[in-house]
């Protein structure tokens, strides 16, 4: 009886190809494949389209994480907030995402409950991440904590965050207060109430409002 031998084949993955195979196939330089890959207009028509006939050809796609690294980009920013079902975070969310959409970015969205513990454990996190930006509102830790955690370029939201810490987005408060009263007393109005201040919070936008207009 004549013995088998067997053995087991082994299909490795075909390698995508890249802006060396591009270039090959092209005739062109690996330089002149990432300018037409990175839009640069210095290249000639008809060599532009050389490439991009090897590119369709093969198939290429760039890889974005090598551009990103190149670049010193990552082109994710993050939104830290401490409720997103609270009208104004979720509308502030919506309006975050479509602005960083026109500018090809993706926005990273985090709930911190206005726990110190999450915006700190947030923060920590955030060192580690590749993350071009933050924007923080936070609501249990003060500016000067946020800001010293150090990681990624921070804008800062809201009455907390405190003023000349970073870049800083809050209306004016106490003038918000006044504006409010005042448009009540010049309709007449002479018995003025406030509702939404809890007695145990001396701070933030409502007891701001509250002290001047009181």
């Amino acid at each position: 009886m004549i013995g088998r031998k067997y053995c087991n084949v082994v299909e490795s993955e075909a390698v995508p190809p890249g802006l060396r195979d591009v270039a090959a196939r092209a005739g062109v330089s690996i330089k002149t494949v990432s300018n037409v890959v990175n839009g640069y207009v210095h290249v000639a028509p008809d060599t532009r389209a050389r490439v991009q006939a090897a590119i369709e050809a093969l198939g290429y796609v760039p890889n974005p994480a090598a551009r990103q690294l190149r670049g010193g980009r990552s082109g994710v920013i993050a939104l830290a907030v401490s409720e997103l079902q609270a009208p104004y975070f979720a509308e502030l969310a919506g309006l975050i995402v479509q602005a960083a959409e026109s500018r090809h970015w993706t926005v990273l969205i985090d709930q911190t409950d206005g726990r110190a513990d999450r915006e700190r454990d947030l923060l920590a996190g955030l060192r580690r991440l590749a993350i071009d930006g933050l924007i923080f509102s936070p609501s249990a830790l003060s500016g000067e904590e946020a800001v010293a955690s150090g990681g990624p370029p921070a804008v800062l939201l809201g009455a907390r965050a405190g003023p000349g810490l970073a870049d800083h987005v809050a209306i004016d408060d106490r003038a918000a207060g006044a504006d409010a009263t005042r448009h009540l007393c010049e309709l007449g109005r002479n018995r003025i109430a406030v509702i939404g201040v809890p007695d145990d919070s001396p701070r933030g936008a409502a007891a701001a409002r509250r002290r001047l207009a009181g």
